[in-house]
């Protein structure tokens, strides 16, 4: 699949900041699901910004403002190939080891109802890896079901059953819920945000899921929001221990927050 992304974001520095330092990772790497055709990123500063790759093989950008005064805005556009794979991305090279992400933090504490009963599962990995996602989205809750937690609260009544029609969570508390439990169980599992087509009803262009690694198959993905391996729908951005470290634009000093102005993915 052919997709074509546009994204812009804005942050706004402290009043009287003298310097900030701009950190992106906004730009997505060519890969066994994507081949990047075309990428830019345009913001004051760009030009003479420092490129690198992170602690986890993400390309970043610190972009220096001098005096900022008012809204920083960041565009980032481009034309990815993507192909499905069914969420397998095997052994990457240049990547850092695996164990690296067994390392729990503090967005990635899962409750022992969520993986307890794959402690001594006598399953495949893979399987234990399905089964998790599952029981994320039992306790959550997806689009056909509620959220255990929420009927509970409700005294055993489903959502529709008691009148209330809550939103479903963000994609980012079913993937730190998927890796928190993945690490629990000592399996490596990271955290991973991109761009979702034709996204449904509740889940943002900007998207975020999970991938963990298998001795077999290597890294593979899954998206506990949409109860799904990654497709070809997916365009795969940055990965990390967690959503603080895939933040896609940080600010230092921090601002009044990042405001997301528009996402448009359109795929052909």
């Amino acid at each position: 699949m052919r997709i074509a992304i546009r994204h812009q974001l804005s942050v706004t520095p402290p009043s009287g900041t003298a310097n900030a330092v701009l950190q992106l990772l906004l730009t997505p790497q060519s890969g066994p699901t994507q081949t990047v055709e075309s990428w830019s990123v345009e913001m004051a500063g760009i030009g003479n910004a420092g490129r690198f790759s992170d602690a986890y093989g993400n390309i970043a950008h610190l972009v220096n403002q001098s005096r900022p005064e008012g809204e920083l805005v960041v565009t980032v556009k481009g034309v990815i190939e993507t192909t499905d794979r069914h969420g397998v991305l095997g052994r990457v090279g240049g990547e850092p080891v695996p164990a690296l992400y067994r390392r729990v933090t503090p967005l990635t504490k899962a409750p022992v109802t969520l993986y307890g009963k794959y402690r001594n599962a006598r399953e495949s990995r893979l399987d234990v890896l399905h089964g998790l996602m599952a029981r994320v989205g039992e306790m959550l809750g997806t689009d056909e079901a509620p959220a255990q937690s929420q009927m509970q609260a409700d005294g055993g009544q489903s959502q529709s059953q008691s009148g209330v029609d809550k939103p479903l969570p963000p994609a980012g508390d079913y993937a730190h819920g998927f890796v928190g439990g993945a690490r629990a169980l000592d399996i490596p599992a990271r955290y991973v945000t991109g761009y979702l087509v034709d996204a449904e009803d509740g889940v943002a262009s900007f998207h975020a899921w999970a991938e963990a690694f298998d001795d077999g198959l290597g890294w593979i993905g899954f998206d506990p929001r949409l109860q799904m391996c990654p497709t070809d729908r997916h365009v795969r951005l940055a990965a990390g221990l967690d959503g603080l470290s895939t933040q896609p634009l940080r600010l230092v000093p921090a601002g009044d927050g990042v405001h997301e102005i528009e996402v448009s993915v359109t795929a052909a």
